[in-house]
């Protein structure tokens, strides 16, 4: 098979809704957490999390904004499942007027009070390389 584009890679991850975001902390170590991917969102090469701002999640990417993304996607009964490998730099957003477009009415059970819970900011996660394994198709593009 031959080269996937972002679409391609766009089309594969619909669906999968957990990612698991690595950053790396004051003493070096790499610190990774699920986070919600949102399935229903088209990628386009940037994701956006919710989170609050006195996590060690957002202190880590204060201080070093490289970050990596891993999803995978269940194997079927014939396929071996889907696993994408993404660098990128991650940004703290800060300004609530950007929320809403990226919010979806899964992140309630998150965030009790939606987008004016207090401390919430939004992070973006833009991604510069994306390694993918697909049954015994894999490949790599720059973004």
């Amino acid at each position: 098979m031959g080269q996937k584009s972002l679409a391609d890679i766009a089309s594969d991850m619909r669906g999968i809704d957990i990612a698991m975001l690595s950053t790396i902390t004051e003493g070096g170590a790499i610190a990774s957490r699920p986070m919600s991917n949102n399935g229903e969102v088209e990628y386009d090469g940037n994701s956006y999390y919710f989170t609050r701002d006195d996590t060690r999640l957002v202190h880590d990417i204060e201080r070093d904004p490289d970050v990596a993304l891993a999803f995978s996607s269940k194997p079927g009964l014939f396929s071996g499942g889907l696993f994408i490998a993404v660098a990128g730099k991650a940004e703290i957003i800060r300004d609530k007027l950007a929320f809403p477009a990226h919010w979806t009415s899964d992140h309630d059970a998150w965030f009790e009070q939606g987008i004016d819970t207090p401390g919430l900011v939004m992070l973006k996660v833009h991604a510069n390389h994306i390694k993918y394994w697909s049954g015994g198709d894999e490949g790599e593009l720059a973004v």
